[in-house]
């Protein structure tokens, strides 16, 4: 048997169990989508929301990229935050970065090129806001740091969307949220508490950029 093809048998045999042990599971699945928290996270295969958080994966709105960048001009992810928001009305969103980054750790030193160059190159900025104070720090130090200030970095992105700005300006009761995973305890960290308007959002950018 090929490596798919046990692939395909494990989701066989994993559609049965579910079925065994709730018949109308899929049934039920079917007929509604209505998630309350939409995650942005890295696609690091380590980070699998539904796993950290415990919960069914039916409940998170997923958008996953190499290090949980939000770029304004990437229009899967204003995409994903539009659909979220306006349509599913999600009541959270979450950027969630996390420690031993690949991304990460190839600005650090200084490995990217090509597509992924251009990717993360607002990380090079950020990398010099810290290069000062962690200069003698191991590059296990330096990278945590950096990969706490992106998430700072992308909730501010995040909360100067067009869409997040035009739920708040409604009195929506949006919330954004910056946490960091640490692959090596298991443990997320929430970096920022609850940022509710726009208000919020401009003093944590005066605050850290």
């Amino acid at each position: 048997m090929s490596e798919l093809s046990e692939l395909l048998s494990r989701n066989f045999a994993w559609a049965e169990k579910i079925k065994s042990r709730t018949p109308n599971f899929f049934k039920n699945l079917s007929k509604t989508h209505k998630p309350k928290y939409l995650w942005i996270g890295c696609s690091d295969s380590r980070t699998a929301p539904d796993r950290l958080l415990d919960l069914p994966s039916e409940e998170i709105f997923v958008h996953r990229n190499i290090a949980n960048m939000v770029h304004s001009d990437d229009a899967s992810c204003m995409s994903v935050i539009q659909y979220a928001v306006d349509h599913l009305k999600v009541d959270h969103i979450v950027v969630c970065g996390h420690s031993c980054c690949g991304g990460i750790r190839a600005v650090l030193e200084n490995q990217t090129s090509g597509p992924i160059d251009q990717w993360l190159r607002p990380l090079s900025v950020l990398k010099t806001s810290i290069s000062g104070r962690l200069q003698q720090a191991s590059i296990d130090d330096r990278s945590l740091a950096l990969a706490e200030l992106n998430v700072v970095k992308q909730v501010t992105n995040v909360c100067g969307s067009t869409t997040v700005k035009t739920a708040w300006e409604k009195g929506g009761k949006l919330s954004v949220h910056g946490w960091l995973f640490d692959i090596r305890t298991g443990i997320l960290k929430d970096l920022l508490g609850e940022i509710k308007s726009a208000e919020m959002a401009a003093s944590i950018q005066k605050q850290y950029f």
